[in-house]
């Protein structure tokens, strides 16, 4: 079988974020509130919807210390779900701390959860988790969400989130070239979806939709 070499899978794995952005936007137009405009505006996120507007599909995964995690875990909080490769070193830190920085940002009350939805089976070891809590400095309710891989498709698809996996034989050992869409969504304390980011994306940007939710 012939695999896709890296430089390709970002430019798919671009088209579908791309194409997975423009079929969201055009869903959120009707349901929208007028963007606000002016100096003082604050960038829009990719897509967004009115309360009670949009469901965000529920999941049964595990978190980094074993314990199962769903949405329904944290009802009545606000909850940021994303989609990240544990054992990334190129896009998927940078997302990681900018969301860190959005909820450090907020007022205790305010900050929500941030659910981490894992986008490689292949690295859902607990030391890794671990060791991404660590080294990127996730300490601010952060939640891991691993599983086996039927498990995670299924998230991934109910999320629209697109992942190539190229793997290649290095020393005999099996490497996984992991892309996929970098997709931040927030989620309203009823569970509903609220607003879509893709990266690149600012932590003051995710801030500001996260104070226009909690005043919604």
């Amino acid at each position: 079988m012939r695999f896709l070499q890296p430089r390709y899978l970002i430019v798919v794995v671009a088209l579908a974020a791309g194409l997975i952005a423009g079929v969201l936007i055009a869903q959120s137009r009707s349901a929208s509130s007028p963007a606000p405009t002016g100096p003082a505006a604050a960038p829009e996120p990719q897509a967004t919807w009115e309360a009670g507007a949009r469901r965000a599909p529920d999941f049964a995964l595990t978190d980094q210390a074993g314990e199962p995690i769903s949405l329904a875990r944290f009802k009545g909080r606000p909850v940021i779900v994303t989609f990240i490769d544990p054992l990334c070193r190129n896009l998927c830190p940078f997302e990681a701390k900018i969301l860190e920085r959005a909820v450090v940002s907020l007022p205790p009350e305010q900050r929500p959860e941030i659910v981490s939805v894992s986008v490689n089976q292949w690295a859902n070891a607990r030391r890794y988790l671990l060791q991404d809590v660590d080294k990127w400095n996730l300490h601010t309710n952060w939640h891991w969400a691993v599983g086996p891989e039927p498990a995670l498709a299924r998230v991934w698809r109910s999320y629209q989130i697109a992942v190539v996996d190229a793997p290649r034989t290095v020393a005999g050992v099996t490497v996984h070239d992991i892309a996929h869409t970098e997709a931040s969504y927030v989620v309203d304390r009823e569970g509903n979806e609220r607003a879509l980011f893709l990266y690149p994306f600012t932590a003051k940007q995710v801030a500001a939709t996260l104070k226009q939710v909690a005043g919604a």
